[in-house]
């Protein structure tokens, strides 16, 4: 049988070197006629059976060529079959097989497909010439690993070896341009990229903008996409990604917008990266027509774009939508565990909170991390439930759950007991600590001494604060709001002096109300919203008519050693009062106002908003930078307490 064998491909190697004029007539007939060797391989290849084409392969011995190689080679690679692989592999040495750079190649691409790197460089240190392909492969394979300094460092080998990169090198090569010399990485493979003239390929082109996005440079994102020749929806997501990633927020829905009616194809990234934006502009009215496209175009299924709702009606205070996104998701990861506690959190539901927390554990499918129990130790202190969070930590210490607490932990800690009055406690909780104490524990620990008038301990903790992060306005001001409820100026006037010594600048208060599916944006002291005097006169009707009612503005909220009549008037700018008399003035009667403020809201908003709440009969939902305020009738979900 393997003489037979051996005549056949002897006769049809004779008769694939007749002339060009009869080549195709004869070559049909040499396979008409003698079946070549290969024919069997790629037969039982192409029927899935692999293994039977590795026993083939055994069988035929040194009678396999390139073409059987590597009709079973692409077969374990489509398969990622590493053992199967290695049989093929193993047999070339055997059989003194000396394989050519494309087989060489698609070995480098089966180790690294199969995680097995050193596997990968081996063949690829062994191999006697070298193309764009087999660099590409081997600097994709540590790519994708997360091996970012072998990737870099091969690509620079592999410029100085005279290849030149294509597409694919480059757009493989810039995700590995991360951390702190990653964008100094980035622009100098942006220099290669321009030298090669690749800067409006549509793969590169992605890759470098998701590189400057990542990097935090939106701006020189936006240039490259605006470069790009074509765009694909690889493209148009990662610039719409990046503007949410940084909080571009408004400028990641008006792009979406804008390539929608373009006609840009959307995927589930794309809507993932888009819930994200309307997260951060609590825009619900928008999240629910995206959550609309997402089932029309049967999306839907993809469980990260289903967290990613759960994220944004929870972040628009929807938490009953939240919840039934959550209950039908029926593979439920931790991601989309700690998406429905972190909300229930956020909105001072700690009871909530606890409750779905032992069902996660009862069910016992996915394990808590580290995010689910800063969730939960969260949403105790939010809650008011100090006892039961404290229980949960020490569980965390004794690792009933496999899981020992981190930094992050003790500040929630910290952050309970501070909220609960226990300063001295907590000051003794920071002396016990495992860990050093970071600038955002003191930080927590002086908001209870600002709620809580403890002047003594928020003076020791404030300097601190000034010691560590001499550049954080917020310290500053909680100070201040301290120094001055007690009525000590002269100590708020040297602090306001320290911060113009450091060129420390407080971040101005912004506040955002949607209208119509209109976002409306607001600032203190607000002279630029097109309807600014109707506002002014709004709230001017408010105040006549809270006062009326009970309300007394909170002096103690402005920091400055002014008359009374004048700080009076700088609460009435606050940006959460114009946005909340905006709402008066544009919504009907009885809807409900959600507003969004980037700072902590003070306390003369928090009580305008309730007086608002009880006699306007609005429901009236802020979102600060902390957590929900839920008001209804003037009663605040956080019971006065955030």
């Amino acid at each position: 049988m393997l003489k037979t064998l051996k005549q056949s491909a002897i006769v049809a190697k004779h008769i694939l070197s007749l002339s060009s004029s009869t080549k195709s007539f004869t070559r049909h007939l040499s396979i008409k006629t003698f079946p070549p060797l290969q024919s069997k391989l790629s037969a039982l290849c192409s029927n899935g059976q692999l293994q039977d084409a590795l026993l083939e392969m055994a069988v035929q011995g040194l009678e396999i060529k390139f073409e059987g190689y590597d009709t079973i080679l692409n077969e374990c690679v489509n398969r990622k079959a590493l053992r199967e692989g290695q049989r093929v592999h193993t047999h070339m040495i055997k059989t003194q097989y000396f394989p050519p750079l494309y087989l060489r190649t698609r070995l480098v691409i089966l180790y690294c497909k199969c995680d097995c790197l050193d596997d990968a460089r081996h063949v690829f240190d062994e191999m006697p010439e070298r193309n764009v392909v087999s660099w590409t492969a081997m600097i994709s394979g540590y790519s994708q690993n997360g091996f970012s300094s072998e990737a870099l460092s091969l690509f620079v080998q592999m410029l100085r070896s005279g290849t030149e990169p294509n597409e694919f090198t480059l757009a493989t090569t810039l995700p590995c341009c991360t951390g702190d010399c990653g964008l100094d990485y980035g622009r100098q493979i942006h220099s290669v990229i321009i030298r090669y003239n690749y800067e409006s390929h549509v793969f590169v082109g992605s890759s470098l903008l998701d590189m400057y996005a990542k990097a935090g440079k939106i701006h020189e994102a936006q240039r490259v996409f605006d470069g790009l020749v074509e765009r694909d929806v690889v493209s148009c997501t990662a610039m719409i990604a990046g503007y949410a990633q940084l909080g571009f927020d408004v400028e990641a829905v008006e792009l979406f917008r804008r390539l929608l009616k373009e006609g840009m194809s959307s995927n589930y990234v794309t809507y993932t990266s888009l819930l994200t934006a309307l997260s951060g502009l609590a825009a619900l009215d928008q999240g629910k027509q995206v959550h609309n496209h997402i089932l029309r175009r049967e999306l839907v299924s993809y469980v990260v774009l289903q967290n990613s709702m759960i994220d944004m009606y929870a972040k628009c205070g929807n938490l009953m939508y939240a919840r039934r996104v959550f209950d039908r998701i029926p593979e439920r990861s931790v991601i989309s565990w700690n998406a429905m506690l972190v909300g229930y959190s956020k909105h001072g539901m700690g009871s909530n909170v606890i409750e779905l927390f032992k069902l996660m554990r009862a069910e016992g499918k996915v394990k808590p991390d580290s995010v689910t129990f800063l969730a939960v130790l969260s949403g105790c202190s939010h809650g008011g439930m100090e006892d039961t969070g404290l229980g949960i930590f020490d569980e965390m210490v004794a690792q009933k759950d496999g899981f020992m607490p981190n930094i992050e932990h003790y500040g929630c800690v910290v952050d309970l007991l501070g909220r609960s009055g226990r300063l001295e406690q907590a000051l003794k909780f920071i002396d016990e600590m495992p860990y050093k104490p970071t600038a955002a524990i003191w930080g927590s620990l002086l908001g209870a001494c600002k709620v809580h008038s403890n002047i003594d301990v928020g003076e020791y903790v404030g300097s601190k604060l000034v010691e560590i992060e001499p550049e954080n306005a917020g310290n500053y001001v909680i100070l201040s709001n301290l120094y001055a409820s007690a009525g000590r100026w002269e100590e708020v006037r040297n602090l306001r002096e320290l911060m113009k010594e450091k060129a420390v600048s407080k971040e101005p208060g912004r506040s955002w109300i949607e209208i119509d599916q209109t976002l409306h944006t607001f600032h203190a002291s607000d002279r630029s919203h097109p309807r600014k005097d109707e506002v002014q006169m709004k709230v001017k009707e408010l105040l006549v008519r809270l006062k009326e009612a009970g309300y007394e503005p909170d002096l103690s909220c402005v920091l400055y050693d002014v008359e009374d009549e004048q700080k009076e008037k700088i609460l009435m700018g606050h940006s959460e009062k114009l946005a909340l008399a905006f709402g008066l003035l544009s919504t009907c009667e009885g809807s409900p106002l959600r507003v969004i403020k980037n700072l902590r809201i003070c306390v003369d908003c928090h009580n305008f908003a309730k007086f608002i709440s009880k006699l306007y009969g609005r429901q009236v939902s802020i979102r600060d930078k902390n957590r929900f305020h839920h008001i209804k009738g003037g009663v605040c979900s956080c019971g006065d307490y955030w």
